[in-house]
């Protein structure tokens, strides 16, 4: 019957053809830009074209897509929850004065020749404690991109470091998801399938580990008053206080104790909102803006630090760009771009295109 002919692997290579032609021309013509809208665009029209060659061609009934696309996007949920309350934690965390404080106490004690290495073996043992890659990049990694930053490193170094140990960290932990569902479904014994997963990734942690510190020599430290300044200004323009470490290790605490990541990132976003109202409530009221006063200006300046960007002005540029947040808007092009890619990803799938394609 018509209804079960499988497409060719030609035609089930047409919407990849047309995703990768468009991506192709808007990366060409937004640059950068393209994650704002463009790719998902280009995503999107792939997905029609692959509905429209599975319905018109092959009969297959506009419910099998649709039902591909829910599951796919049901699939991810999780993920996107994750990402919201990171960007919400971001924003807290900054303006609570937990990163800053962690910056301002972290640039006079790591030394900027190994900070590199400093922050990816820092990043592998957190995640290795953690089994999450993801907890680990969103809450000691936003500190740890501070200090860089503050020591002169470019974002890329910064983020590679901590991306590097977090995933490493996370590939060999006992407790990560991902490692555990890989053991189960194949039928191996857990740290069977660790063994053989270190053949790879302490190889690939080693060379790491030599490429950043040699880039960590070669980098020219940042001068103690340019250090000092630093400082300086993070004092005058937040209230540092060691209080504010009780933040970090309550959910240090929830992490060892293996509470669900989306829970513990919640409780430390919370915890580091209650600290902002107590310790920055000057700064909240900046956020808020003119016009607003008292509880009206708190409970303004705290959402906006949450869900929207804050541009705090200190009269240095570079610590201006360090402090700035994004919150759950920052996460929003993110997450509407794996949506988009889950719509094409269950297309294929309903259509019969990517079995073909694997087969």
């Amino acid at each position: 019957m018509k209804d079960n002919k499988i497409p060719s692997p030609l035609v089930s290579l047409l919407p990849v053809f047309v995703l990768i032609l468009l991506l192709f021309v808007t990366i060409r013509t937004f640059g950068s830009d393209a994650l704002s809208g463009g790719s998902q665009v280009c995503l999107l029209v792939a997905t029609a074209v692959c509905v429209l060659i599975g319905m018109a061609g092959f009969r297959r009934p506009w419910k099998d897509f649709e039902l591909a696309v829910t599951n796919n996007i049901a699939g991810v949920s999780t993920a996107l929850i994750i990402l919201l309350i990171i960007g919400a934690l971001s924003g807290a965390w900054m303006v609570s004065g937990v990163v800053p404080t962690l910056i301002y106490y972290g640039i006079q004690v790591i030394h900027p020749h190994f900070f590199l290495v400093s922050t990816c073996i820092i990043c592998a043992v957190v995640s290795v404690m953690t089994g999450s890659s993801w907890t680990t990049i969103a809450t000691i990694g936003i500190a740890l991109m501070g200090i860089g930053k503050a020591q002169g490193f470019s974002e890329g170094w910064i983020a590679g470091a901590i991306i590097s140990g977090a995933y490493f960290g996370d590939k060999v932990s006992p407790l990560s998801d991902t490692t555990i569902l890989a053991s189960s479904v194949t039928d191996t014994p857990l740290f069977t399938h660790i063994r053989y997963l270190m053949i790879t990734t302490v190889p690939s942690l080693v060379i790491t580990l030599i490429i950043f510190t040699i880039a960590g020599l070669s980098h020219e430290a940042t001068d103690t008053g340019h250090i000092a300044e630093y400082t300086r200004i993070l004092s005058d323009k937040f209230h540092i206080s060691w209080w504010l470490m009780i933040v970090p290790v309550v959910t240090a605490i929830l992490i060892a104790r293996k509470v669900p990541s989306i829970i513990t990132l919640f409780v430390s976003t919370a915890l580091a909102t209650v600290f902002a109202l107590i310790f920055q409530p000057g700064l909240l009221c900046e956020i808020a803006g003119q016009g607003v006063e008292g509880i009206a200006a708190l409970f303004k300046g705290g959402m906006g630090m949450l869900y929207g960007g804050t541009q705090l002005e200190t009269g240095n540029a570079e610590i201006n760009e360090l402090i700035s947040t994004r919150g759950m808007a920052g996460m929003m092009n993110t997450i509407w771009l794996i949506i988009c890619a889950m719509c094409f990803g269950g297309a294929m799938t309903a259509g019969g295109m990517l079995g073909s394609i694997t087969s």
